[in-house]
This record gives C-alpha cells, sequence and structure tokens, in this order.
C-alpha cells in the first residue's frame, strides 16, 4: 500500500469510528433520559403510598376508634 492509501484506510476507520460513537453517545442519552423516568416514577409512586396512608389514618379518625365494618356480598 502506498502512503495515500494507507491514509484513506486509516481516515475511514477514523470516521467508522467516530460514527460508531456518536451512536453510543446517543443510546447512553436515550438510557439516562429513561433512568430520569424512572427516578421520578419512584417519587411519585413513594408520595402516592405516603398519601394513602394519610387518607386512610383520616378515613379511621373520621369513623371513630371503631374499624369500618364491611358486608361482603355473596356471588353465586
Amino acid at each position: 500500500m502506498t502512503g495515500v492509501e494507507q491514509k484513506e484506510v486509516a481516515d475511514r476507520q477514523l470516521d467508522a469510528l467516530l460514527e460508531r460513537l456518536d451512536r453510543l453517545c446517543d443510546e447512553v442519552h436515550g438510557l439516562t433520559k429513561r433512568l430520569d423516568t424512572n427516578e421520578q416514577l419512584l417519587r411519585i409512586s413513594r408520595e402516592l403510598a405516603t398519601l394513602n396512608e394519610s387518607l386512610q389514618a383520616l378515613a379511621y379518625a373520621a369513623l371513630g376508634q371503631q374499624a369500618p365494618s364491611v358486608r361482603r356480598r355473596r356471588t353465586g
């Protein structure tokens, strides 16, 4: 191979490597966005669980000391 041919091969390899790195960066960016979304969903889930506990406590307080009496329907 001549010096010109070697340079062209090296340039093409470098271009291919840079293109692959760009794709990897895009993939990492997408994964980061998904992780951020998951963290936000976990935070919302914890807040909803806390809210649910508070609402249950308020419901029991409104009923007084007695637990709610629930009649179950018979299915048949």
